[in-house]
């Protein structure tokens, strides 16, 4: 996604994975409140990601089963941060008026990670809640199938199969000249007139809309069940953590989509405009600053939503010569009092996650 700027017209074209808009603006706006607003997302996200992935590799370390819920996360928070990573060079072309100085392949790289990232996250979305409806539905039936392995193989098909769908952006991003004398970054299709149309509803249709209907009828039949079942249940700690998991699951799906919806609309919206105004402009700016956000929420969400992920952050960023001890006398133990700083305290967590 980048902005390189005509400055015959003074105006803005805003070059993504799909579409070219051209539409006057206010060089304030675009210089200065956009960068800014992306360098907050972008400091945000990475930090919080980082701290996701910092949090399950000490996991790991520690000798602590690993389990599904964790492979999702951890690739959804590294799709996140190779998302975010471009972003510095967004907002240095937001400063540098549409220009575009690192090089024909960085072009393409950066373009194609950013392409990449959006398609695997909605795609790893799709696998967990796959995952959510074995797990509440069929928990005895499938608990064989339901293993790190497994997840981690289906995460593997999941990057290669997103890397095959974007073809289109790694065989026709290139360098695009500015009238001003400097070059852009851009999607070069064959024949705009067509291919822009076919692309945009291409990528709609992969990256959003057969996802997002995938995931509501699982959701769907997931509800369904837990209202009508009267099938034998797993013990009620499992039944506990796997209503948690899926609640959290539910939580970053409906982020996903409510932050990507707008922008994926106005693509569609944008098929049919000529010549889009001014507002028209502002809006699309607005949904571009709302999916990159989603990247820096779902760090969040892991915090507030999950009492497990709670545990292990917090044991993760504690010193390891720091211990905490029960009083014997005491005839209660308080969260704190039961974590420990050591990787012998870990407790193994149950794969029904």
């Amino acid at each position: 996604m980048d902005f390189p700027e005509d400055s015959e017209n003074s105006s803005l074209r805003l070059s993504n994975s799909s579409k070219q808009i051209q539409v006057n603006t206010d060089d304030q706006y675009g210089n200065a409140i956009l960068p800014s607003i992306f360098g907050i997302i972008c400091f945000l996200g990475i930090s919080g990601n980082s701290i996701v992935v910092y949090t399950i590799i000490k996991k790991t370390k520690c000798q602590a089963k690993q389990t599904v819920p964790d492979i999702f996360i951890f690739n959804l928070s590294i799709v996140d941060l190779l998302f975010l990573l471009g972003m510095p060079f967004l907002i240095h072309q937001l400063l540098g008026n549409g220009s575009w100085c690192f090089g024909a392949t960085m072009c393409k790289v950066i373009s194609a990670l950013d392409s990449n990232s959006q398609t695997v996250s909605t795609y790893i979305l799709t696998v967990m809640t796959l995952d959510r409806y074995v797990a509440t539905v069929h928990p005895f039936r499938f608990n064989h199938v339901r293993t790190t392995c497994v997840a981690s193989a289906v995460v593997a098909a999941v990057w290669a199969l997103s890397l095959i769908s974007i073809t289109p952006v790694l065989m026709y991003t290139g360098l695009m000249p500015l009238h001003s004398g400097q070059v852009g970054c851009a999607l070069l299709l064959p024949n705009p007139s067509t291919n822009i149309c076919w692309f945009t509803i291409y990528q709609f249709v992969l990256a959003f809309a057969l996802p997002l209907t995938i995931i509501c009828v699982v959701f769907f039949k997931i509800l369904k069940h837990m209202s009508t079942t009267v099938a034998p249940l797993p013990p009620r700690n499992q039944q506990v953590r796997t209503k948690s998991v899926t609640r959290m699951a539910v939580a970053i799906c409906l982020a996903f989509f409510i932050c990507w919806a707008p922008y994926y609309i106005l693509q569609i919206v944008h098929l049919g405009i000529q010549k889009p105004s001014a507002s028209f402009y502002y809006v699309y700016h607005v949904a571009i600053s709302m999916g990159y956000a989603n990247s820096c929420i779902n760090p969040f969400l892991y915090i507030i939503l999950s009492k497990t992920f709670k545990r292990q952050f917090i044991v993760a960023i504690q010193p390891a010569h720091n211990r905490f001890r029960v009083n014997p006398s005491s005839t209660e133990a308080t969260v704190s009092l039961r974590l420990a700083t050591d990787c012998q305290r870990h407790v193994p967590a149950d794969n029904s996650e």
